[in-house]
C-alpha cells in the first residue's frame, strides 16, 4: 500500500510541478478541469447516484467547468464564492450535528446540488488563485496541509478527547489544536520570509495585522477540519471507505480535496479585499 501510495504521489507530482514551474496556465486549467470532472463523479456516487448518473454528473461539470475557464474572471466569481461560504455555514455545518438526509429523499438530492456547487466553486478558486500566481495558490494550499500533518502528529502523540466520534473516529480536539498551531507558525515564518512577500498569509498580514490575521486563520482551520469531517460523513453513510480508487493508495479526488472544498472560495474571496 505505502509503495503504491509514493508511486502514484510521485506520477501527480510530475505532472503538477512542470505546469506550476513554468506557469502554464492553459495545461492547468486542463488538468483541474479533468480533476474537477472526476470529484464531481465521485460525489455524484457517495449521493447515491447510479454508475451512468454518476457519469453524466462528471461530463456535464467539466462542460460546464470549461465553459467558466473560458469565460474568465469578474464580479460573478465572487458571488460564487459568496454563496459557497453560505452553503457551508448555513447548510453542511448544521448537518455535522443534526446529520444527512436518506438516500432517498428530496433533501438528498438537494444536498447533492449544494455540495456540486461547493466543489465547483473550490476548483474555480483553484484556477482564480494560480491565476494570481502559482505560488499564492500554493501558499494558500499549504495552510491546509500543515493543518492536516499538525493533526494527524498531535493526535498521535495526544489524542485523548475526539473531535467527532460518531463521524470520524481517529480525529481529536488535541490534534486539531496541534494543526491550528503549526499554522499559526507557518503564518510566522512567511512573515519573515522576504522571498514570500506576494503570498496568502502575508498580504493578509499586510491587510488586517496579526489580529486578524490570527482570526482568519483560526476559520480557515476549522473550515478544513469541516471540509474533511463532511466527506466522511458522505462516505460512512453512502457505506464506503474511499470516494473512489481513482488514485491508487490515495482514494478518490474527494478524499484528497475535502479539506479545500470549504477553504479554497473562502481564501480567493478574501484574496479580492487585499
Amino acid at each position: 500500500m505505502l509503495r503504491t501510495r509514493v508511486i502514484t504521489a510521485l506520477l501527480l507530482l510530475a505532472v503538477l510541478l512542470p505546469i506550476l514551474y513554468f506557469n502554464y496556465y492553459p495545461a492547468f486549467a486542463v488538468v483541474s478541469a479533468l480533476f474537477f470532472a472526476a470529484a464531481i463523479w465521485e460525489s455524484a456516487r457517495l449521493f447515491g447516484g447510479a454508475g451512468g448518473s454518476a457519469l453524466m454528473w462528471g461530463g456535464a461539470a467539466l462542460l460546464l467547468f470549461a465553459a467558466v475557464l473560458y469565460v474568465g474572471s469578474g464580479p460573478n466569481i465572487r458571488l460564487l464564492f459568496a454563496l459557497c461560504v453560505a452553503i457551508w455555514c448555513l447548510r453542511f455545518v448544521p448537518s455535522l450535528a443534526l446529520g444527512l438526509p436518506a438516500l432517498t429523499s428530496l433533501g438528498n438530492r438537494l444536498v447533492a446540488g449544494s455540495y456540486a456547487i461547493a466543489v465547483f466553486g473550490c476548483f474555480l478558486a483553484i484556477v482564480v488563485l494560480f491565476h494570481h500566481s502559482p505560488m499564492y495558490l500554493l501558499s494558500v494550499l499549504v495552510i491546509v496541509w500543515a493543518a492536516d500533518i499538525g493533526a494527524y502528529f498531535a493526535g498521535k502523540a495526544f489524542g485523548r478527547h475526539k473531535l467527532a466520534p460518531s463521524i470520524s473516529p481517529g480525529k481529536s480536539w488535541e490534534g486539531a489544536i496541534g494543526g491550528w498551531l503549526l499554522v499559526l507558525l507557518m503564518l510566522a515564518g512567511f512573515s519573515v520570509t522576504p522571498a514570500l512577500t506576494d503570498t496568502f498569509p502575508v498580504r493578509l498580514l499586510a491587510t488586517w495585522g496579526w489580529p486578524g490575521a490570527l482570526a482568519v486563520m483560526t476559520v480557515l482551520v476549522a473550515a478544513s477540519v469541516v471540509g474533511d469531517l463532511f466527506e466522511s460523513m458522505l462516505k460512512r453513510r453512502a457505506g464506503v471507505k474511499d470516494s473512489s480508487n481513482l488514485l491508487p493508495g490515495h482514494g478518490g479526488v474527494l478524499d484528497r480535496v475535502d479539506a479545500l472544498i470549504p477553504v479554497l472560495p473562502l481564501a480567493a474571496l478574501l484574496s479580492f479585499w487585499f
